[in-house]
């Protein structure tokens, strides 16, 4: 049997990944480079409290790489469950705001797909009742 917490681990590792790719692109976007520069991206102001917030956002995932790794078994279902849910509803709401380009919706449909499954694989590793062996 392939261990869960391994498993749930490198799922926060791919879509962090993902995540900051996609910012990586953004920043190569230079219509959006220009609208970042002005501190005014489709309408948004980038301050340093929406800094900030965006911090936190991506703390989410990064600080369950190392979570899912060392909480136990309900405690760690929890955390991804709930980790999953946020950055999942996150996602879902950033594709209302402007215009979202191509590779942004190629982003964000792996993304949606990651946290989702990361939800449901925490929700049934809840459910399981452990083996004694």
């Amino acid at each position: 049997m392939r261990n869960k917490k391994e498993i749930l681990s490198t799922l926060w590792i791919f879509v962090t990944l993902n995540y900051l790719y996609c910012d990586l692109i953004g920043l190569m976007d230079s219509n959006l480079l220009k609208q970042y520069l002005t501190g005014k991206v489709e309408g948004m102001v980038i301050n340093e409290s929406f800094l900030f917030y965006a911090g936190i956002l991506m703390e989410i995932p990064i600080l369950m790489v190392l979570l899912t790794k060392i909480l136990p078994k309900k405690a760690n279902c929890w955390f991804n469950i709930i980790a999953g849910f946020i950055k999942t509803v996150v996602m879902i709401a950033t594709l209302f705001m402007g215009e979202p380009t191509e590779y942004y919706l190629f982003f964000a449909g792996i993304e949606i797909s990651t946290t989702t499954f990361i939800v449901i694989y925490a929700t049934k590793w809840l459910k399981q009742k452990e083996q004694n062996l």
